[in-house]
């Protein structure tokens, strides 16, 4: 007779063979025993009736980071299964999509021909709102993206609703740019009663600087014998992009919108800041004092237990990765590698303090920064060598929250646009702010991401004279909230308001319990 462990063993065979390299099956793909023995040691979770979640038992209780990164895996099976291929999503949605929106919706709609509305209810918040459509309105043109039938990008656009270029200005005008030229906006707009919506297009176009799209839109409906009148949808006093840009990748496109949309939101918030004058050797000085604080609060955000014993031993080399005692705890790795990362950037920080342009002096540095950090976890056999080469080629979900980062085939372009965004920027404050929001939203390492990006953000605050900035693990949760909404709403002010928070913060104001650990 199997034990315990060995039947658990040849269910998680069956559901590796299963779900293969996805997160969601459905229930009727195993069998009731293998299900329900899964289902008990926290490997599924019940999507729906029918529907299964491929799960990590040692995640957290209510973690949402397995469903938002399973979210369109599941859509693309369930509609599947339901209607054979027979939906499309909503113009709105089907817009996300093209445009590669990275935040998943609270409710996707979905229509069909068949006689039905109804709304299915998902994990964490989450839905599907099905109603029915005739077959007129039913797309004709329609494309599979990641699986799921959605309009094609000239049918969405000419079927958004003019409250979209409002309320997602960014994603309507990154859509707008996307399409080349007009024929196959004007396919959809002489093949029926669609004055109205070539008026707003026109309006649309001529807005974001693409007068002779709008000309040629304009003039192809009146030469079919119809009054255009032009209105602009927008609401917003000018473009998030600026000029012609081409847009070869929805996702760097999306970059360069953020940055533009929002830097005008750090200005503001950091407006009645004076940088200080600034003396090399005071400089320095003062981040070595702050080393002990920074390293505590960035791991302890990350989720390491630090202590200041364990600091002191890194710091003062009494530390050795090949003893079994040191290899074996992974908060001393990861301080370790902090500890190397810090120096490495302290060499970046002397060379921008003597006049290197700090943009440049990141751009050369940062992966050398990456490969500091988790060299010790390398030496003790924790991580493969090839780990240190370069941008992850695995997915990365971050918990508690809706943005799910670009895809990894999107990495190189999405990194390619921060540098640029970085040379190109002019003011040293909002490279640092929008240089860690951005590369963190990015997410371009496996590991790692959020201790880099700070790192990015204080060698970009010394070109200006602000000092370095630790982030308190106290207020992790405002911290993460902060960068929440910018990526949902593309308000990036409480984040930068956040950070001006923590920059006139003292950082010695950390408690510590009873074992050294911090509280």
């Amino acid at each position: 007779m199997l034990k315990q462990n060995e039947k658990l063993a040849q269910a998680l065979e069956i559901l590796h063979r299963t779900a293969a390299d996805g997160g969601v099956v459905q229930s009727s793909e195993l069998s009731r025993t293998y299900r329900d023995r899964l289902v008990k040691a926290g490997f599924l979770e019940e999507i729906i009736r029918g529907w299964l979640l491929v799960t990590n038992p040692a995640a957290p209780n209510g973690s949402s980071a397995t469903w938002y990164g399973s979210f369109w895996e599941f859509v693309a099976k369930y509609l599947d299964a339901r209607f054979d291929g027979h939906y499309c999503l909503s113009a709105e949605a089907s817009i996300k999509l093209h445009v590669r929106s990275t935040v998943i919706p609270t409710q996707l709609l979905v229509t069909v021909q068949s006689p039905l509305y109804q709304v299915v209810n998902l994990k964490h918040g989450t839905s599907i709102a099905i109603y029915q459509v005739s077959q007129e309105v039913l797309p004709t043109y329609r494309t599979q993206i990641g699986g799921v039938w959605a309009m094609d990008l000239a049918t969405a656009i000419c079927r958004l609703s003019p409250t979209f270029f409002k309320t997602n200005h960014y994603d309507a005008e990154i859509a707008l740019r996307m399409v080349r030229e007009p024929s196959s906006l004007l396919r959809i707009l002489l093949g029926g009663s669609n004055v109205v919506v070539a008026g707003r297009l026109v309006g649309a176009y001529t807005f974001i600087g693409q007068t002779k799209m709008a000309a040629q839109i304009k003039q192809a409906m009146e030469l079919a014998g119809n009054t255009v009148r032009v209105s602009n949808p927008f609401e917003n006093p000018e473009p998030v992009l600026r000029g012609r840009p081409r847009i070869t990748s929805p996702h760097a496109a999306r970059i360069q919108a953020l940055w533009s949309g929002m830097r005008s939101q750090v200005l503001d918030a950091f407006d009645q800041v004076t940088p200080r004058k600034i003396d090399t050797a005071a400089y320095l000085a003062e981040m070595d004092e702050r080393y002990v604080a920074d390293a505590y609060n960035s791991l302890s955000i990350e989720g390491y237990r630090v202590t200041p014993d364990l600091i002191e031993r890194v710091r003062t080399n009494d530390w050795n990765p090949d003893e079994s005692a040191d290899k074996q705890e992974l908060s001393a790795l990861a301080a370790r590698g902090y500890y190397q990362a810090f120096q490495a950037v302290r060499q970046s920080i002397t060379r921008i303090l003597s006049g290197e342009p700090s943009a440049e002096v990141i751009d050369s540095d940062f992966q050398q920064w990456y490969g500091e950090m988790f060299s010790p976890s390398v030496r003790a056999g924790l991580l493969q060598a090839e780990q240190l080469a370069g941008y992850r080629n695995i997915p990365v979900y971050l918990r508690g929250s809706r943005h799910v980062p670009p895809a990894s085939d999107a990495v190189a372009d999405c990194m390619d646009a921060f540098r640029d965004l970085m040379a190109a920027e002019t003011e040293a404050i909002v490279r640092a702010v929008l240089g860690h929001y951005v590369f963190v939203y990015v997410h371009p390492y496996p590991d790692g991401n959020g201790r880099i990006g700070r790192f990015i953000m204080n060698a970009a605050l010394s070109a200006g004279g602000y000092p370095w900035t630790v982030i308190r693990q106290s207020h992790r949760d405002e911290y993460l909230a902060a960068l929440e909404e910018a990526t949902i709403s593309q308000s990036l002010r409480p984040f930068a308001e956040f950070v001006l928070q923590e920059m006139l913060a003292p950082v010695d104001n950390e408690k510590t319990d009873e074992t050294g650990s911090l509280t």
